[in-house]
C-alpha cells in the first residue's frame, strides 16, 4: 500500500495520456469510403498530374531551348 502512495497519480496519468494516444491514432488512417480499385484510379490521377507539371518546360527554363 506504501507503494502506491510514492507513486502519486504518475501510473494514472500515464493511463490518461496513452487513451489520449491511442484515440488520435485512429484518425490518421482515414476510411474515405473508397474502393481499393477507386482509391488506385485516384491515386494513380493525381500522379499522371504530377508528373506532367514537372515535365512541363517552365518560362525562365534554358533546357527548354
Amino acid at each position: 500500500l506504501t507503494r502506491n502512495l510514492w507513486r502519486g497519480n504518475q501510473r494514472d496519468l500515464a493511463r490518461a495520456k496513452n487513451a489520449k494516444k491511442q484515440g488520435n491514432d485512429k484518425g490518421k488512417k482515414a476510411d474515405d469510403g473508397m474502393s481499393a480499385a477507386a482509391r488506385k484510379l485516384r491515386d494513380a490521377e493525381i500522379m499522371q498530374q504530377k508528373q506532367k507539371k514537372a515535365s512541363d518546360p517552365k518560362p525562365g527554363d534554358e533546357k527548354a531551348k
